[in-house]
């Protein structure tokens, strides 16, 4: 391959050694692909430097002076879980100050990745805001290559190369389990999220790690995934009451999963705190009408939006700045379900 040709997916299947499709499933997001593929895939973008040819094309472009907040859930989601309202007023505030146009973009099916690939490779925004970060999804990774400014609401994992911010999520955590323990729980649960995402296992890492310091067992039947959904709450409220009956507390890595708890431990006729204590995570308005109202994990959402947002535009200026990475503090807020 001569030094002036752009590298194209033949190139890059050839490099990770696996067919074309399996290329193009990795830059669109499929699942259809295994762990192994999607590495050496992966990989091989980032060795040759790879970018699809419609954003070479797009490339050279004046700015736009709109950024895109990428949110990749459901509507329903959005309606129902409150830390997306308040991140996406945290981001508004952020760009107030400069004549920046905001654009929502969910991202629910293939049909609206592809649109959204489209639209970042042709530069129709000068950077991307990307909250609910999965660590397979491969947008994050498109988006490096591309060469677009771009912040993350949470991480992939350790090491992330991109900006962004998130809470203090293993501390979150480890306050929540040491207020249970210091008021006598020793069977503590654990409702962790999506355990593909960083800020579940950062949850649950906090929660482990405060029982060993404890010296009360973290066993792993104490421990139900959910999905960050009320729904999703109860069933794991319902797995973890079957698995250990004798359990007196449970920590859930959201509110609305918490409320979803509270909604089972009423149906099996357990009171909360007498029988079963019961802590969230966000201190979102859930927290504060619930019955009864919740002791939660606060993390200054808004603060993360705006955060980000401030992050961007410096990075839209100046391309060549370092990336930064903000963690910012948490605080348990005490109520009557604890």
């Amino acid at each position: 391959m001569g030094s002036r040709q752009r590298p194209t997916i033949k190139t890059v299947a050839a490099r990770a050694g696996v067919g074309r499709t399996t290329v193009s499933r990795v830059i669109n997001g499929s699942e259809l692909v295994s762990d192994e593929a999607r590495s050496a895939v992966l990989a091989a973008i980032a060795e040759l430097n790879y970018v699809p040819n419609s954003v070479a094309r797009g490339l050279v472009t004046s700015r736009t002076d709109s950024v895109a907040l990428v949110i990749p859930e459901s509507e329903s989601r959005l309606g129902s879980e409150p830390y997306f309202s308040a991140v996406i007023r945290g981001v508004s505030t952020g760009l107030t100050e400069r004549r920046i146009q905001l654009q929502l973009v969910l991202v629910r099916d293939q049909a609206e990745r592809d649109q959204l690939t489209e639209s970042v490779a042709e530069r129709r925004v000068d950077g991307v805001l990307l909250v609910s970060v999965h660590e397979h999804d491969p947008l994050p990774g498109l988006l490096e290559n591309m060469g677009l400014p771009t912040v993350l609401a949470g991480r992939r994992a350790h090491g992330e190369p991109l900006s962004h911010v998130r809470a203090d999520n293993e501390g979150g955590a480890a306050a929540a389990v040491a207020h249970l323990a210091a008021r006598g729980r020793r069977r503590v649960a654990t409702i962790s999220g999506p355990l593909d995402m960083d800020v579940s296992r950062s949850r649950l890492d906090g929660w482990r790690d405060a029982l060993r310091g404890e010296g009360v067992e973290a066993a792993e039947t104490l421990v139900a995934s959910a999905d960050f959904t009320e729904a999703g709450g109860e069933a794991a409220m319902r797995s973890l009451l079957e698995r250990e009956p004798g359990l007196d507390a449970v920590f859930a890595a959201s509110d609305v999963m918490a409320a979803g708890a509270l909604v089972e431990l009423r149906r099996q006729g357990r009171r909360v705190p007498d029988d079963v204590a019961v802590i969230g995570f966000d201190d979102s308005v859930v927290a504060r009408h619930s019955n009864p109202p919740l002791t939660s994990v606060r993390q200054p959402v808004e603060a993360i939006g705006r955060t980000m947002a401030r992050i961007l535009l410096a990075e839209i200026d100046d391309p060549g700045q370092p990336r930064q990475h903000v963690v910012l503090p948490t605080e348990l807020v005490v109520r009557e379900s604890s």
